[in-house]
């Protein structure tokens, strides 16, 4: 199997698995209470988790193959930027509901938007703008259906324990990010 056929079969699987999750049934009788929470989950984790690494797999080789257009130079400051705040959100996400998630009530998406946006300025290879397109777009469309739905922050008393976890966590992810695990996960080094 080729690097295009691991990109698009990973892209395929992710958000068909997640398209699928987003518009599920959540009334009484749903898949998840039929298969149980812990099944429902282990199974929704392990192809999310098959479908990135076969993304990032076909990713590494089609990145820089087929220019679109050519991001000025600036643009690569925009997710160096960026991202320290998308990691704060995407911490936010599993941390305690601190006032960060409270006013947020979405950081996940609020993270992947972020992120995506960031590096759709930066790159512009087809594979990228498939990439980052791709997650913008689900994030925004997940976002619009989920709002129906509610706040699930409703009710939660924000505590600043759920800040502190979110920044803390947040700067170290993105330290680690900077330093080290771009560089050796995507073999794009983010500091010259």
């Amino acid at each position: 199997m080729g690097s295009v056929s691991y990109f698009v079969l990973g892209l395929a699987l992710f958000f068909g698995t997640h398209l699928f999750s987003t518009f599920r049934s959540r009334g009484p009788g749903n898949i998840r209470e039929k298969m149980g929470y812990g099944p429902y989950m282990g199974l929704y984790s392990l192809v999310s988790i098959v479908a990135l690494v076969l993304i990032v797999m076909g990713y590494g080789s089609l990145r820089n193959m087929i220019p679109v257009w050519d991001p000025p130079i600036w643009t690569r400051h925009i997710p160096l930027t960026l991202m320290l705040p998308s990691l704060i959100l995407l911490v936010a996400a599993y941390a305690p509901t601190g006032y960060i998630k409270k006013a947020v009530k979405h950081p996940m998406l609020a993270a992947v938007k972020i992120w995506a946006f960031s590096h759709l300025c930066a790159n512009g290879d087809l594979a990228s703008i498939v990439l980052f397109g791709s997650f913008l777009a689900y994030a925004v469309i997940d976002r619009i259906v989920i709002k129906r739905r509610g706040d699930p922050t409703e009710g939660k008393s924000p505590a600043i324990m759920g800040d502190a976890i979110s920044v803390i966590g947040g700067i170290a992810a993105y330290a680690g990010i900077v330093f080290w695990a771009h560089a050796a996960l995507f073999g794009v080094p983010v500091l010259p």
